[in-house]
């Protein structure tokens, strides 16, 4: 009988372990002892670290897209709503964290796409189409009139999502989420305001 695959233990160590330490903080010896794993287990399922945490990323895009879909999808509230409520759950899930850990996409956006090229188009790749949902609701905002139409959608999403990102940065460093919910105030009296 054929061992069981330690491939998926490995990927949920990993993506911890990257959270605490970061990409070039993460040894493979720390990931495969953070799984309980023997370390030819890593080299098995993985031809480098840089694949492996390719595959980490797309695991966490997932669940990203998971969160999204929980928001924007949720057809009971209004668009602007939406975003309001997309922006409310990720709170939600930093302070579960103690306001520690940001966003997987963010931080490896920071530390690995000068480094590693693979990692930098994936997450070039990522961000486009983690914009897609965001425009859409954006548009569809637009189209109710509950938000103005002087930017095109998809600057919009870019904008919100950036601007989301340098929230969740700082409020790493405070670990404190003023900057997240100064960002939320602000941008929902500015650029997201409802026409008047």
């Amino acid at each position: 009988m054929p061992k069981p695959s330690l491939r998926d233990p490995i990927l949920d160590a990993g993506l911890k372990t990257m959270f605490r330490t970061g990409y070039h903080g993460t040894s493979v010896r720390d990931v495969v002892a953070a799984a309980g794993a023997p370390q030819g287990s890593f080299t098995n399922h993985f031809r480098s670290k840089e694949a492996f945490a390719s595959e980490v990323l797309e695991r966490y895009f997932t669940v990203v897209k998971g969160l999204v879909a929980q928001a924007l999808d949720d057809v009971s509230l209004t668009p602007r709503a939406r975003l309001k409520r997309y922006l409310e759950i990720i709170t939600g899930r930093l302070e579960s964290d103690g306001f520690s850990r940001g966003c997987l996409i963010g931080d490896l956006s920071l530390e690995a796409s000068g480094s590693s090229e693979i990692l930098r188009t994936q997450l070039e790749k990522i961000f486009h189409e983690w914009r897609k949902p965001f425009a859409a609701c954006i548009a569809e905002a637009q189209a109710a009139g509950e938000i103005a139409g002087d930017f095109e959608p998809e600057a919009l999403a870019d904008f919100l999502l950036a601007s989301w990102q340098g929230a969740m940065l700082r409020m790493k460093v405070e670990r404190s989420p003023a900057a997240l919910e100064r960002f939320k105030a602000i941008v929902f009296q500015t650029t997201f305001k409802e026409p008047s």
